[in-house]
């Protein structure tokens, strides 16, 4: 009886994994980017193509009055960054950079010490499509109560047919198993 139960609970995880594995992948390639919905502040987190200069190009659109850069090396800076992504910043935008940050925890942590001190309740948060799900919930974990619009950016590296390459498929795969843990770990410690 035991291992009938047991079989049978193996055979229902692996169903629903499976279905959470589909639900992700098309959920991360059908994101419709909300682009009227003006916030205090855009938080960027570098790591993925695009995510910088597609932030710095929302700020300009007066999307936000801010934008906080997550995770920027120490020796970077925006002059830096704006020549290696060809980018024309103007002087006027009130850009900040976070350089303590190295993971998606350490974004969330270093981005709400600058939401407190800056007093921000409502922010668009700018990341990869894959990286958008588990973001947003290590963002909600230590900020409850802000408003986070998610804006995908999009890399021409990452097909939104993912079954049929394997290194999309094995990038999306192990981003779905992140954000599993991540959601499972925020859950179970509130």
């Amino acid at each position: 009886m035991i291992k009938k139960t047991a079989f049978i609970t193996g055979i229902f995880l692996i169903i629903a994994w499976l279905a959470g594995f589909v639900w992700f992948a098309w959920r991360i390639n059908s994101y419709r980017p909300d682009t009227a919905t003006h916030t205090e502040a855009i938080i960027a987190l570098t790591g993925g193509r695009h995510r910088i200069a597609e932030a710095i190009h929302l700020l300009d659109q007066g999307m936000a009055d801010k934008l906080f850069i997550s995770g920027v090396s120490k020796d970077v800076s925006l002059a830096n960054i704006a020549r290696r992504q060809k980018l024309k910043i103007r002087p006027q935008l009130d850009i900040s950079l976070g350089r303590e940050a190295r993971d998606t925890i350490g974004n969330a942590t270093e981005t709400t010490r600058w939401l407190k001190e800056n007093r921000i309740r409502s922010i668009r948060l700018v990341t990869s499509n894959y990286h958008v799900e588990r973001s947003i919930v290590e963002f909600r974990a230590q900020n409850p109560n802000l408003l986070i619009i998610p804006h995908p950016v999009y890399s021409e590296r990452v097909s939104k047919k993912w079954w049929t390459t394997w290194r999309t498929f094995s990038l999306i795969f192990t981003e779905y198993n992140k954000f599993i843990y991540v959601y499972l770990r925020t859950k179970l410690v509130s």
